[in-house]
């Protein structure tokens, strides 16, 4: 079990108290799509993708023991001192993390490690922070990379195939691309203290922000935490949902650039954690990224007679620089909509 100080929870955010827009409960509405049946899983997963952006995924073909050796690899890092930890900060943006998401104010009760996807990375990290048994660490985790990248390229070609978009990598093709700019997060978010602020706020049916809302930017995101709830998703109704916790399932996640590259079909999906009182809770996501030149627009094949493009073109590049320089709520593809003015 991972243990560290806890410091005052004056300098966290807090959900409001319970009001119309969030939703208590778990929803129960979540699509699942079962990958042992690829000919339903196309249709589901294009509804999905349209409707939720997001759903969930069983029989995903991921190993219990590449999942299980990541967590333990995961909980030996978190468990180190805060100065050994610090050893994985090589080259902004990534490293490890505490409290403070990103360069713009953004905090959340979580600590986290963020890592590019590459091998050579991973191996640099693992050197870093374990050089008496680097070995560990480094196999866990680019297995696990290796094993959830595999599902999310089989979820794209579904997806492209679904959309009948020609090209069955259409999307697939960037992650798998030597110059995908995929990256990798794990995130602890520790008990919150039993203070007594927390236990009023809790009263008055409110509770800590772990990690604020926001889309994530890149095409695809796959998401798997342990059984200790705290997701939550935005619905188009405007009502935030409890998502059940399954550590034996995976969450796909529209990005940003995937709304693009639909034009508006899918849509990427606002999401947050909030930090569970009593329990900690550990997750990983992987982020899958177009090379950094790659223009996003959306794809020809695609566009119906008339249909004009709903953004300015731009590189991944030009998109991931707007989005370190925002606030992790702010509606970032916004800068890029033709009819912004």
């Amino acid at each position: 079990m991972v243990v560290q100080a806890h410091p005052s929870t004056h300098q966290f955010s807090l959900t409001k108290p319970l009001t119309n827009n969030i939703h208590p409960n778990h929803d129960t509405s979540i699509p699942v799509i079962d990958l042992s049946r690829p000919d339903e899983a196309i249709t589901l997963s294009v509804e999905a993708c349209r409707e939720f952006g997001f759903f969930k995924v069983v029989n995903h073909g991921v190993g219990t023991g590449i999942v299980q050796d990541l967590e333990d690899e995961a909980e030996r890092f978190f468990g180190l001192r805060d100065s050994e930890k610090e050893k994985a900060c090589l080259a902004s943006p990534f490293g490890y993390g505490n409290k403070r998401i990103g360069p713009n104010g953004d905090v959340g009760w979580v600590e986290y490690l963020l890592l590019s996807a590459s091998r050579e990375y991973v191996s640099r990290i693992s050197n870093a922070v374990f050089p008496d048994d680097p070995e560990r660490f480094r196999v866990a985790t680019t297995s696990y990379i290796e094993a959830v990248k595999g599902m999310a390229c089989r979820v794209l070609e579904m997806l492209a195939e679904g959309l009948k978009v020609g090209r069955k990598d259409a999307f697939s093709r960037m992650l798998k691309d030597e110059q995908s700019d995929s990256c990798f997060r794990l995130n602890h978010y520790p008990p919150c203290p039993e203070t007594e602020e927390m236990q009023l706020s809790r009263l008055l049916g409110a509770k800590v922000i772990g990690f604020g809302e926001h889309t994530d930017p890149q095409i695809i995101s796959i998401l798997r935490s342990n059984n200790t709830e705290g997701l939550q998703i935005l619905k188009s109704d405007g009502n935030w949902v409890s998502v059940p916790p399954d550590s034996h399932s995976f969450f796909v996640i529209v990005g940003d650039s995937l709304q693009v590259m639909t034009n508006g079909r899918f849509k990427s999906l606002k999401h947050r954690v909030l930090a569970e009182g009593s329990k900690s809770r550990m997750s990983m996501i992987y982020f899958g990224g177009p090379p950094p030149s790659e223009k996003i627009a959306p794809l020809a094949s695609l566009m119906e007679e008339g249909e004009e493009s709903l953004y300015e073109e731009f590189t991944w590049w030009e998109y991931k620089k707007a989005a370190y320089k925002s606030k992790l709520g702010e509606n970032r593809l916004g800068m890029f909509k033709r009819d912004r003015h």
